[in-house]
């Protein structure tokens, strides 16, 4: 009996509240000339990487592994824009902080699914370029339409039970201090500092997430470049070796435009103690960048989607013309 008002005083004593306050770029000069610059990337991400989903869903020949894993990229890149900007864009057009708790973990959860997916599809490609190269005669067996298929759906399967399970980790918290988030969305790092309970599951998802999701896949995509590496350097001709790793190109160019910023920031925010404004502006950038690159980056470095651009223009100039 003792345990079981023990444990109904604990339940009533969570506070949720009704909403929170995201301080997010408050009190930084000329922050109206970011959130126009916020504003640009995100018209520039949608519409990328909407060409890209166009071109690869009508065009038949990049009906292929590969592209089907630039594919889900750019679905991530799109989804991922949508959960952050709209909402900063809200606050500068409206002057409006609010967001409702229930909005709150709706928000955060969509973040870090499309984050996450951003991370895993990178590994996906990465194990691509590694078979492509090390194992040429295998590729067609270990990667083909359907495995890749499968692979990324278990993948959205996965980062969404995992991301699920960490948001629904924040309603056991109580709120009875501060509703003020010191970040640009519901983050959850700061989401979770703000309970007067105990937080240390929550901190230890917030550890885990980090460590699935930016540790490991670096570590593997490492890894599986070390091995393309060896691979090229037992080709024997120079131009062979050019030509291999000139299909990596635009994969490594992802690669360090994901993980480069949003590794910095996080070591910067742990080693330096950067200001909160700091970290917001450095966090928001490392997120909302890469997505606007990716489709740019594909277009000038691939030439099946440069060939692909390039006679569509083609083709419409010649029926101008012959009007």
């Amino acid at each position: 009996m003792n345990s079981l008002n023990a444990s109904f005083s604990q339940n009533i004593s969570i506070v949720h509240p009704e909403y929170f306050f995201i301080i997010g770029l408050s009190g930084i000069p000329y922050s109206s000339y970011y959130y126009i610059f916020l504003f640009i990337t995100y018209f520039i991400t949608i519409i990328g990487n909407s060409i890209v989903l166009i071109i690869i869903a009508l065009e038949r020949n990049l009906h292929s592994p590969k592209y089907i894993g630039v594919f889900n990229l750019a679905l991530a890149d799109i989804g991922e824009t949508n959960a952050l900007i709209p909402n900063m864009m809200k606050t500068f057009l409206f002057d409006s902080r609010y967001i409702s708790y229930n909005a709150c973990l709706v928000n955060m959860f969509f973040v870090f699914l499309f984050s996450t997916m951003q991370s895993f599809t990178l590994v996906v490609l990465a194990y691509d370029r590694f078979i492509a190269i090390c194992l040429p005669l295998r590729y067609h067996a270990l990667v083909n339409n359907t495995n890749m298929t499968l692979v990324l759906s278990a993948k959205w399967a996965f980062n969404s039970s995992v991301v699920a399970l960490m948001v629904s980790l924040i309603t056991r918290l109580s709120f009875c201090e501060s509703n003020v988030i010191q970040s640009y969305f519901c983050d959850h790092g700061p989401v979770y500092r703000l309970a007067c309970n105990d937080n240390s599951v929550n901190r230890f998802m917030g550890t885990f997430i980090t460590t699935l999701y930016l540790v490991i896949p670096m570590i593997i995509i490492i890894l599986s470049y070390l091995g393309i590496f060896l691979a090229l350097n037992k080709i024997t001709t120079w131009e062979s070796r050019l030509k291999a790793l000139k299909t990596c190109v635009s994969h490594l160019l992802l690669v360090g435009i994901y993980f480069l910023p949003i590794s910095c920031a996080y070591i910067a925010a742990f080693m330096l103690s950067l200001a909160p404004n700091a970290r917001v502006i450095s966090t928001s950038l490392a997120y909302a960048v890469p997505p606007m690159l990716n489709p740019i980056i594909y277009v000038l470095n691939t030439a099946e989607i440069k060939d692909i651009i390039r006679n569509f223009f083609k083709n419409r100039s010649t029926r101008d013309i012959s009007k």
